[in-house]
């Protein structure tokens, strides 16, 4: 699996992402991840919807805590053809807990923990962590990237109105 060093850092330091680096236009490589009730879930199964996926290291942190529950709210106002899928490697028992005490209910969250399918295949995977690095990636009805962003200083947020932008452009 191909290693990609220094894009991103992790409080400064220089961390190494394993997988592929993907580009608007490319094909979104399907994965599997698995639901909070340990069901498999794939992409193919989102087909049809404008898809922002947001991965992040865990959910029982600050910065991710904060992007998951914006995610949630901006979800109210972009319409029933766009559906929001926030991955990590959070357990998903971890993930259906925190949803609940978050009051998290209009985006999907899916546990990367098992195979590591979309670190992966997006290129997010930290090697020496086993976790996933921060990045946002916007798909068209048909699977294709048309946004994302690689967040370079993981303990930061992305440009949620460059994402939201994106999703505009296609709904």
């Amino acid at each position: 699996m191909k290693e990609r060093a220094g894009l991103v850092t992790m409080k400064g330091n220089p961390i190494t992402l394993i997988g592929p680096e993907l580009k608007v236009g490319d094909k979104a490589p399907d994965f599997v991840a698995l639901d909070n009730d340990l069901s498999p879930v794939s992409l193919e199964s989102f087909r049809g919807k404008v898809c922002i996926i947001s991965s992040v290291p865990s959910l029982d942190t600050p910065v991710c805590d904060m992007e998951t529950r914006r995610f949630n709210n901006e979800a109210s106002h972009l319409g029933e053809d766009t559906v929001i899928l926030t991955i990590s490697m959070d357990l998903p028992f971890a993930q259906k807990r925190w949803c609940g005490a978050a009051g998290v209910d209009r985006l999907v969250t899916l546990s990367d923990h098992r195979d590591a399918s979309f670190g992966q295949a997006y290129g997010v995977l930290i090697k020496d962590l086993r976790l996933l690095a921060r990045a946002v990636f916007v798909l068209d009805q048909k699977g294709t990237i048309r946004y994302l962003e690689l967040v370079k200083e993981i303990a930061s947020e992305p440009d949620y109105e460059a994402v939201l932008a994106a999703v505009k452009e296609l709904v």
